[in-house]
């Protein structure tokens, strides 16, 4: 798949065509704006400026089929009347932004005459397309401003991330190697459901049929996996070849392997596990779990699927930035000074994207689960904001929450915590956030991420038509809970009966 974002002008044939070569050589001009300075992630495909209903109707129907279209970008270059627009917005399916600029960014107030006011009539032909879009309840994202200015082409760039991340959902198949832990509320879920609302696609395995996969894993894999862990890690001495601990690290690169493979030839990209469910399994997946998050697969522990579909969408919409994106879960907290502090961990699934120096790989006691020794990556979470999301189904609809944060260097030492971990402040502080999680019903397990922010959360809930709440550094537990009984009204009303 070569994505990309179809760019769409309207206008109408009144003006004639010597205006009408005018709009379409202006709108390349802003098309090329949009794609010129590396905010938006895929391509901006300029196409003919569309004039009359049938043309609009048809390019809508060519997006919603083309695989390659992950969103639409629509901009009234003149003034567009738009019952044209009806039935092309009934059956667009794609993400659509509207895009309410104009090509010259300051008026020539010494030359303007009726030409220049008939050719740009922007102000008023995006107006009224708004009044149809709402109209028809067509849900966008909405964005003012000249294509030059930085923030109106981050803000198309996050709408753009999260067109990725809803059509990475769209076409997602996920592996579940058994069930979810037992008697846990949270890691349950409507499967049909979320194939309706997300797209993602659920299929339940056996753990002996992924124990089949990895033992049948060939050696020269095993041998090419353990070279480029001493390229890339730090490598405890006794995993070492030679090393008493070396069988350790070759089971565990054959549980790559042989994961890598099923997941390969299943066409899956996300997947989940549970400790309570190893079947044949000598060790608890952590290395190879940590290295196929690394590579863009979506994971949940414990059968979390739900996680594990999200993992997977963020991941999409994070390609190529900076920062990393991984699973958690807030696991205990530092409840002294003013904000308080999360250490966040998980069994041992952290992605190492999220580390902040050169990961140490070693070998420890897991000491639940009943395995052997299981190996995986040790490291600290890189400073920096981020945020931390879990998706919840309610019953009757999903619900995502997200905590804005800010990481920082553990305070102290963790010698003897052999797991990846990330410590970070939650925003406003660590009794209002947790209040509010808990009001919320949010999930223990999360999607942690420093290379997204919370508005490409904002843009994905939209896209795809689910709730989400946002903790933040404004965030008031009062406020939270009124919002939320809000959202509960809005969101049973707007489904129907």
């Amino acid at each position: 798949m070569t994505a990309e974002i179809w760019f769409l002008t309207g206008s109408q044939g009144m003006y004639g065509e010597d205006t009408l070569r005018q709009v379409a050589e202006q709108s390349r001009e802003v098309a090329a704006g949009l794609g010129a300075g590396g905010a938006i992630p895929v391509p901006v495909a300029w196409r003919p400026v569309l004039t009359d209903s049938a043309a609009i109707r048809r390019v809508m129907l060519e997006a919603d089929a083309d695989d390659d279209c992950v969103g639409v970008i629509a901009w009234m270059h003149t003034f567009s009347p738009a019952k044209m627009w009806i039935s092309g917005l009934d059956a667009l399916r794609k993400p659509l932004l509207h895009l309410h600029t104009q090509a010259n960014r300051a008026l020539p107030w010494d030359s303007i005459d009726m030409d220049f006011m008939n050719l740009n009539q922007a102000a008023h032909g995006d107006r009224e397309f708004g009044h149809v879009q709402t109209r028809l309840g067509v849900p966008r994202k909405t964005v003012f401003g000249h294509v030059s200015d930085p923030s109106v082409t981050a803000r198309v760039g996050d709408w753009a991330r999260a067109a990725l991340a809803a059509s990475a959902l769209r076409s997602l198949r996920l592996a579940r190697f058994g069930d979810n832990m037992r008697d846990v509320a949270v890691t349950e879920g409507d499967k049909v459901e979320a194939e309706l609302t997300f797209g993602v696609s659920v299929n339940g395995y056996g753990v002996n049929t992924l124990a089949e996969a990895v033992h049948a894993a060939p050696d020269d894999a095993v041998d090419a996996l353990v070279t480029e862990y001493s390229d890339l890690y730090d490598v405890a001495p006794e995993l070492l070849p030679g090393g008493e601990r070396h069988a350790s690290l070759r089971y565990g690169a054959r549980i790559e392997a042989g994961l890598r493979q099923f997941l390969t030839e299943g066409g899956f990209d996300a997947f989940t596990t549970n400790f309570e469910d190893l079947g044949a399994l000598r060790q608890l997946p952590g290395l190879a779990v940590q290295r196929l998050m690394a590579d863009g697969y979506g994971f949940g522990g414990e059968g979390d699927w739900k996680t594990a579909a999200l993992l997977r969408g963020l991941k999409a919409a994070a390609a190529g930035l900076p920062g990393g994106t991984s699973f958690m879960e807030d696991y205990t907290y530092h409840l002294e000074g003013e904000r308080g502090l999360v250490l966040g961990a998980h069994m041992l699934e952290v992605c190492p994207s999220i580390a902040g120096e050169r990961p140490r790989l070693e070998l420890h006691p897991l000491s639940i689960g009943g395995r052997e020794d299981p190996v995986r990556l040790v490291f600290d979470a890189a400073p920096g904001p981020a945020f931390v999301t879990g998706l919840a189904d309610l019953g009757d609809r999903f619900r995502l929450v997200a905590n804005e944060i800010d990481t920082i260097a553990p305070p102290e030492p963790l010698p003897n915590l052999p797991v990846a971990r990330a410590v970070w402040s939650p925003r406003p502080d660590l009794r209002t956030s947790a209040e509010a999680w808990l009001i919320a019903g949010a999930p223990h397990h999360t999607v942690y991420s420093s290379a997204l922010g919370t508005e490409v959360l904002r843009d994905l809930a939209e896209i795809v038509g689910v709730e989400l709440l946002v903790i933040d550094a404004e965030t008031k537990v009062r406020q939270f809970a009124r919002e939320q009984r809000w959202n509960q009204a809005y969101y049973r009303l707007a489904k129907g009966f």
